[in-house]
């Protein structure tokens, strides 16, 4: 359910580079890019750290893989995105033509998956440094 908030941020971002790489058109937007990557990462890491504490206030610790799934779950979403750009967008006919475009979204969704789950592991985790760093043990 975290990756809700990211993939929001990401979407139309998303046609436009969709756009670019299958329907042959040069994406020019480069700075927006940039822009939105940035608030991809921010959203993705406040995501984590939200539901990372939602989980300790419930005294659950095991934190380390759920924090990379969170903001992980993106690419679940992207995926649905994929399937639904082939099936408005794209005029694909052809078995091998249908493999190669779901074969790169994989590609495109595992590499999405990689790299939201890791800011959100390392934000998860310097959240959970910085919390008990502060306790004081007497």
């Amino acid at each position: 359910m975290g990756g809700v908030l990211p993939f929001g941020c990401i979407f139309i971002q998303l046609f436009f580079i969709l756009n670019s790489i299958w329907s042959h058109m040069f994406y020019y937007m480069f700075t927006l890019l940039f822009l939105v990557a940035l608030i991809l990462m921010m959203t993705c890491a406040q995501a984590s750290i939200l539901l990372c504490y939602f989980h300790l206030c419930s005294e659950d610790y095991n934190w380390w893989w759920r924090s990379f799934f969170t903001s992980g779950s993106t690419a679940l979403y992207f995926l649905f995105y994929c399937v639904h750009f082939f099936e408005t967008k794209m005029t694909v006919s052809g078995f091998i033509s249908t493999v190669l475009y779901f074969g790169y979204s994989m590609i495109m969704v595992f590499m999405v998956l990689v790299f939201c789950g890791t800011i959100g592991f390392l934000a998860c985790f310097w959240f959970i440094r910085k919390i008990y760093s502060v306790v004081k043990i007497d």
